[in-house]
């Protein structure tokens, strides 16, 4: 079985834009919060770290950043946390795809992202197939798939959390392969790439900014990429498509404010973030880290961009069960 997932594809070609919003008059009164919905060392939490150290250094602020990992439920405590943050113009989010999936699959959580306020899409991430480099007999897909079915259920795929992208793609990868592993939820980025490494996992789909520096060590491999087209820092890795399957899946890294923030605020932050977007050190870090950041979204037309990919959410976890993603 084939699953084609081109989720996120569309933003990932369109071409670079810039926010055309005028300087602000209104600063922040007080520290902003900064909300990551994800734990320490996962590619949201560097992400987030990155951008608040660039305001610090540009002075983009009249009060500094401050970076909160709130990572519990699969950032359904972050969720809820912006969502009472209503009419808030202190606190905004960085955002991962669990932004459309955890609502979905936890429905008593009451909380739509639809609701939420659109700043600004700062990239699209990407995913790769890792294991560790001491797997000699794994060189390939092919060779990968033949140990995954040879193993069964005592193949273990490390992920963020329960429900996140990383259960996802792996929902789809048995679907598309029709094996089954083991999934086991860490709480960020940063530490399955540290199991993967310490052998605790056999494989994972972390983004290329947790694997990096594991990868340069010579201590991991990737061996697909779930990418339309090869990405500049891995062009000897093959895409999934390449290989005839048809597995294409981004992650959407977007700052979101809560419900019912300000006009001014907003205009502040779309431009904040609209610089920091176009600055040389985040596009040197995009092509360095394997991330795509050719389109700065904002206002209505990243609010329209949720509401597709919300969507476009529900519609894949009702094609591979919400059962294969959550493990329950």
């Amino acid at each position: 079985m084939k699953i084609l997932s081109t989720l996120l594809a569309g933003a990932a070609t369109l071409g670079m834009t810039a926010t055309t919003a005028l300087a602000a008059d209104w600063q922040p009164k007080k520290p902003v919060e900064f909300i990551i919905m994800a734990g320490t060392g996962g590619g949201a939490d560097q992400i987030a770290r990155l951008l608040q150290g660039l305001i610090e250094q540009k002075g983009l602020s009249s009060r500094p950043f401050i970076p909160i990992n709130k990572p519990g439920g699969s950032g359904a405590e972050a969720l809820r946390y912006l969502q009472d943050k209503a009419g808030d113009d202190h606190t905004v989010m960085m955002t991962l795809n669990s932004f459309y999936t955890t609502p979905i699959i936890q429905e008593d959580l009451g909380v739509d992202p639809r609701e939420f306020t659109p700043i600004g899409l700062m990239a699209m991430d990407t995913f790769l197939l890792w294991v560790h480099n001491d797997m000699a007999d794994i060189t390939d897909l092919d060779s990968y798939v033949e140990a995954v079915k040879g193993k069964g259920l005592d193949w273990k795929v490390g992920g963020t959390g329960s429900g996140q992208e990383d259960s996802v793609l792996t929902a789809m990868m048995e679907a598309a392969f029709d094996y089954e592993v083991t999934y086991i939820p860490f709480p960020g980025g940063g530490t399955v790439a540290k199991n993967l490494i310490g052998g605790q996992i056999d494989s994972t789909v972390n983004n290329p900014a947790e694997q990096m520096a594991f990868y340069e060590a010579g201590d991991s491999k990737p061996l697909v990429q779930f990418t339309g087209e090869r990405m500049a820092a891995f062009p000897d890795v093959p895409t999934a498509k390449e290989l005839g399957v048809d597995i294409e899946y981004y992650m959407q890294r977007s700052v979101n404010g809560p419900p019912g923030m300000s006009p001014e605020a907003v205009e502040f932050y779309t431009e904040l973030f609209g610089e920091l977007f176009a600055s040389d050190e985040w596009q040197e870090f995009c092509t360095s880290d394997g991330l795509t950041c050719d389109t700065f979204l904002n206002g209505g037309d990243l609010g329209e961009f949720h509401a597709t990919q919300y969507v476009a959410h529900q519609d894949l976890i009702e094609q591979v069960g919400a059962a294969a993603i959550t493990g329950e």
